[in-house]
């Protein structure tokens, strides 16, 4: 039985070059994603298929998720931070590891206890059209963690080239992240890294998961079930647990990233291409 219900659905003609980092904001009834070489925030509303700009000239936001509150928490390129958004105010959780500014986070994920993992590539500092130029402070690209109750900030995976897109399966106790390092290195990675998680904090045993075979895996999320669904240069990819490919949706563009929107049970999953907003039903 197929994951998904319907024909993919284009919901906008082209909005921008490269868009990213697609959220549901139950306080906001919408979609937020990302412009990024545009410089914007934008929110789609499946009631009445409208886009709004949520924000302008906001340094180059990238990947998105829910906090525990509802508020949404962001990856900024141009701060090289990780904010958080909450209605029209933006407030930088981290933005430093020890002495060294973060390179450009980009994806992020939040825990059942709030703890705030990122990835940290090299994106916002490297590509003008993403950010600003400036140099690896750290040296490196990682998977970081923050608490925000206690204000640290620890390494946790540091054996991933370009760390991007990241996600926790449902107990919590393995996390996945994207290496995207073969978009730019013909020497690079294209597939997606499983970590055992131990004591809540600690990333172990890192094997291959899956392996994206037409460009590379950039946003990834989890569903209830445990199956992983990746982004692709052509389509989304669908794997069951022990990284067995199960489906397959052609998209007619890059497919950037993707979230789920609980939006008329079983919802729907969102895709941001690279220059328009799809979106196709779940059938479970």
């Amino acid at each position: 039985m197929s994951v998904f219900a319907g024909e993919l659905e284009q919901l906008t003609e082209r909005l921008a070059d490269w868009l990213e980092g697609p959220c549901w904001a139950p306080s906001r009834s919408s979609v937020v994603f990302s412009d990024i070489p545009g410089n914007r925030v934008l929110e789609y509303l499946p009631q009445t298929g409208e886009v709004r700009v949520v924000e302008n000239e906001c340094e180059f936001t990238n990947g998105r998720t829910l906090d525990l509150d509802g508020s949404l928490v962001e990856c900024s390129h141009g701060r090289r931070a990780v904010q958080r958004r909450r209605g029209d105010e933006v407030t930088v959780l981290v933005d430093h590891w020890g002495e060294h500014r973060l390179n450009s986070p980009n994806d992020v994920v939040v825990d059942s206890r709030g703890v705030i993992w990122f990835t940290d590539p090299a994106y916002g500092i490297e590509q003008e059209v993403e950010g600003h130029p400036g140099v690896r402070e750290y040296g490196d690209r990682w998977v970081l963690r923050h608490d925000p109750a206690t204000g640290a900030i620890d390494v946790a995976v540091t054996d991933v080239l370009a760390p991007n897109g990241l996600a926790f399966s449902p107990d919590e106790q393995l996390l996945y992240v994207a290496d995207s390092s073969g978009a730019q290195n013909p020497s690079g990675s294209g597939h997606i890294r499983v970590y055992d998680v131990l004591e809540g904090r600690l990333c172990k045993n890192g094997r291959l998961f899956a392996r994206i075979e037409d460009g590379v895996p950039d946003g990834i999320r989890v569903d209830a079930a445990g199956r992983l669904f990746s982004s692709a240069a052509d389509g989304v990819h669908v794997y069951d647990p022990d990284g067995n490919h199960l489906e397959f949706l052609p998209v007619a563009e890059v497919v950037s990233n993707l979230c789920f929107v609980p939006v008329d049970e079983p919802g729907h999953l969102y895709l941001t291409g690279a220059t328009r907003l799809y979106r196709v039903g779940l059938a479970t």
